[in-house]
């Protein structure tokens, strides 16, 4: 993902030349330099330094390297700042790159820049990232929450993001007690494409695997039930593997037992999402279970994995950069008029019919 690894040198460099004590106009590091340290192409290391020019953080002259600006050490007047705060639980992988390249792309096109920060799913980074977010000075900030089905301890930060009157728009998903718009897919109507199409193809043992400390995870789950009393199941969480995002590899090790009884007992398995559906995919094949002759597999999110893995997967598809742009667009929309609706933007799903579903 090499593309996406300058966002990372940029707020490494940021990092570099406050805790160096570099002043403006003292030579900042070259190319050569920055692709040494991080292990990157010349590219990688170019967009970055675009982007630290763009942000007034160095300025390059020709025949001469990059040096540090006044930008970096005297932060301008707040009613000049463009800058917008981008805190996502993961970037490297999935489908996060995409969701982020479309962020980036309006905020660009807009005259923004972006300060991305990684929470790992974890609440105390979210903390950290707020409070770095918000000494700033960020215009907004676009959000996707950490355990977003768990009690928040960081209910203080976001308080004060509502008495500073510094917009907020959640993606993928957002915190229950939160009034911020989010831009999402409809979580519930995937959960329930994804059992229907199982149920339709002649299946009638359906089980599923969810997260149980998102959000998605629940509203997924409560489209698979819906899904599986519409169609006669009535003891649907009974067929259902819950894990926690931090240790979703459990499902297939510690609770590798329980799964093959999950197994032997249905004919079509409906994923919380890809990634866990590959993983199912990787476990069927180490116990000699043929997918999808003996089980049937669906995922939810057409990431990159879908259709590259040894059975290219059926799954519900994710609108990935186009919910970036919307979600930037929404942010935007909130920054130049704060009067403007404060409502959800929900994705409708789109079901990907690939070879992971046999037909009954």
């Amino acid at each position: 993902m090499e593309d996406y690894k300058y966002l990372n040198i940029v707020e490494w460099a940021k990092d570099y030349i406050a805790s160096n004590g570099l002043k403006p106009k003292d030579r900042f590091l070259t190319e050569k330099e920055l692709c040494e340290i991080h292990g990157v192409s010349r590219q990688t290391v170019r967009q970055a330094l675009m982007c630290l020019e763009n942000e007034n953080v160095i300025s390059r002259v020709r025949g001469s390297g990059a040096f540090v600006s006044a930008g970096s050490a005297q932060p301008e007047q707040p009613s000049q700042v463009k800058n917008i705060g981008v805190i996502s639980t993961y970037f490297t992988d999935y489908i996060f790159p995409q969701i982020v390249t479309g962020i980036e792309s309006v905020l660009n096109d807009s005259g923004y820049s972006m300060q991305l920060a990684i929470t790992h799913n974890k609440v105390s980074e979210e903390q950290q990232a707020l409070q770095s977010m918000i000494s700033s000075g960020v215009q907004g900030l676009i959000i996707e929450p950490s355990k977003s089905a768990l009690p928040n301890p960081n209910m203080e930060l976001y308080d004060e993001l509502r008495r500073k009157n510094i917009p907020v728009v959640f993606f993928n998903a957002k915190y229950p007690w939160s009034s911020y718009p989010c831009v999402s897919i409809d979580d519930e109507a995937a959960g329930r494409l994804a059992a229907d199409y199982a149920f339709g193809c002649g299946h009638r043992r359906v089980a599923g695997i969810f997260a149980l400390d998102d959000i998605q995870g629940h509203k997924r789950y409560s489209g698979f039930t819906k899904s599986c009393i519409a169609h006669g199941l009535r003891n649907a969480e009974e067929n259902v593997l819950w894990f926690a995002t931090s240790d979703k590899n459990s499902v297939f090790t510690s609770g590798e037992n329980n799964l093959l009884v999950l197994l032997s007992e249905t004919t079509a398995v409906v994923c919380y999402n890809d990634n866990i559906a590959v993983k199912l995919l990787q476990f069927c094949k180490e116990h000699d279970i043929s997918v999808p002759d003996e089980i049937s597999v669906v995922g939810i999110d057409d990431s990159k994995y879908a259709s590259i893995c040894d059975v290219p997967l059926t799954t519900v598809a994710h609108p990935k950069r186009r919910l970036g742009e919307a979600v930037a667009e929404k942010l935007i929309d909130l920054i130049c008029s704060p009067s403007a609706d404060n409502n959800d933007i929900i994705f409708t799903p789109e079901l990907k019919i690939r070879d992971s579903v046999k037909k009954l």
